[in-house]
């Protein structure tokens, strides 16, 4: 136990970018973070895989413009119609939040706040760790689906990755720890079912894939089969945020193709084997840990403070 309080009082004490801070609500909307949670935690028992989605969404929020709420703008052109956000899902959750804290407190707590606290509220209660989420951020006023390009791709080589990555601030242990949230998400066959037929100029499977699990996925997803189906990223524990998705990845059974390089890089192959790794203890901790870090981290990208921003009454619309 004390171990565990150790780990949470190192996440809490880590310094954080711009102006954001610890409690930054505490005076003018002490019920915040509550509300945030309760409003999560409502959807979440209606369906569990919403916190995949509230956790990607606020990753495509931060890589586009930092992390301001743009995503949430609705539009022709906005940034959540971009190619790479047509796929996501939670905002029903932000636009509850936001309904619940305007009644509450209005015009104080910013959507791109919402979605920070609600992509930890999303960890914690599939069992991942916690953290104390810094708080400040204001909405931004721009959201344009052109800005979306350049957002990390499932059919990303590893140098790509760590360059997108490397453009936010983002080394490469923030690379493998961040995709480590693909334990508790899922894919459609679209984006890996080229890997399971025709992926070399024989025609064969990748052979990267351990050849029981290529069964596994070629009975899921057939080759004409319907490409939207829905599979796990994580085989073992789809709903359970846990280290089993880099046990997965180590032993070839990483659905993605851009999850499975990570462990053929050098630079990243060490990083996806001492999370794949048993040892206990200290040990035991180290994706949790390394992920609270990695996740205060990339939440801090670009963000607006003090003028830079608004604080939106409808997370959908610009005042």
């Amino acid at each position: 136990m004390w171990l565990l309080v150790f780990l949470v009082i190192l996440v809490v004490g880590l310094p954080v970018q711009g102006q954001l801070r610890n409690g930054f609500y505490a005076f003018p909307c002490p019920q915040a973070e509550a509300i945030v949670r309760s409003t999560v935690e409502a959807h979440f028992q209606k369906d569990p895989t919403i916190a995949a989605g509230l956790l990607r969404l606020h990753f495509h929020d931060c890589f586009v413009q930092g992390c301001d709420g743009s995503v949430l703008i609705t539009g022709s052109s906005a940034e959540r119609n971009a190619l790479p956000n047509l796929g996501l899902r939670g905002f029903e959750v932000i636009d509850d939040a936001k309904s619940q804290l305007e009644a509450s407190c209005p015009g104080v707590v910013s959507c791109a706040d919402i979605l920070a606290l609600a992509a930890r509220d999303a960890v914690d209660l599939s069992d991942g760790p916690s953290w104390a989420v810094p708080t400040g951020r204001k909405d931004g006023r721009i959201s344009s689906s052109s800005h979306a390009s350049n957002l990390p791709s499932p059919l990303d080589s590893i140098a790509t990755q760590k360059q997108k990555f490397a453009a936010k601030g983002l080394d490469d242990h923030d690379l493998v720890t961040l995709v480590g949230a693909h334990t508790i998400g899922q894919t459609d066959c679209i984006f890996f079912r080229y890997r399971l037929y025709n992926f070399t100029t024989t025609g064969n499977a990748d052979p990267t894939i351990n050849q029981s699990f290529l069964r596994q996925l070629q009975a899921l997803c057939p080759q004409n089969g319907d490409g939207s189906k829905k599979v796990a990223l994580d085989k073992d524990s789809q709903t359970k945020f846990d280290a089993s998705f880099f046990k997965n990845v180590r032993d070839g059974n990483g659905v993605l193709e851009s999850d499975q390089r990570l462990w053929d890089d050098a630079s990243t192959h060490n990083i996806v084997q001492n999370y794949a790794g048993d040892i206990r203890g200290l040990l035991g901790f180290r994706f949790d840990f390394d992920f609270s870090k990695a996740m205060i981290k990339m939440s801090s990208i670009e963000v607006k403070t003090g003028s830079d921003g608004d604080i939106r009454k409808v997370c959908s619309k610009f005042n």
